[in-house]
């Protein structure tokens, strides 16, 4: 039974191990090779507002994409290829805004809420949470002897 054991364990182990390198072979296959790939999927389609050039499903889209690839296998470097799509698209393809002029405020803008909404908050907890001067109160006037005569009479009976 042991023998069987060891069988089926070194089965297991080698078919855990068949599956891994299948699947490596398999991720190295379906991931394209090159710069111009990854470039499609981090600039915005011009043709497409609010998706990337990978994502955009127009004809123009997958022509551009095409550009990508021929330009890299002419050897052209992905910093040239970015540098002419800027000056053809302008900032349209940027996938942020920069942080210079009036893009800043894209960066400035969410800080500055943040910022102010803490201090909001921290001014209203403050006052939810601030202790009131207790009121003076003046002691209560001695009780009348004959009236505490009858309650201690009632409680005790």
């Amino acid at each position: 039974m042991c023998a069987v054991g060891r069988r089926l364990g070194a089965g297991a182990a080698a078919l855990l191990a068949a599956v891994a390198l299948a699947g490596a072979a398999f991720a190295q296959a379906a991931e394209p090779e090159g710069w111009a790939y990854a470039l499609a999927d981090e600039i915005m389609s011009p043709f497409c507002p609010g998706r990337t050039l990978d994502d955009c499903p127009s004809p123009q889209a997958e022509s551009l994409r095409l550009w990508l690839i021929v330009q890299e296998a002419a050897g052209r470097s992905r910093d040239d290829v970015l540098a002419q799509l800027y000056e053809r698209y302008g900032d349209v393809i940027r996938p942020a805004p920069r942080a210079e002029g009036i893009g800043i405020t894209a960066y400035v803008f969410p800080a500055l809420v943040f910022v102010a909404g803490g201090i909001l908050v921290a001014w209203y907890l403050r006052r939810q949470t601030r202790v009131e001067p207790a009121l003076e109160t003046t002691p209560a006037p001695p009780a009348d002897p004959e009236l505490e005569r009858i309650v201690d009479e009632e409680l005790a009976g």
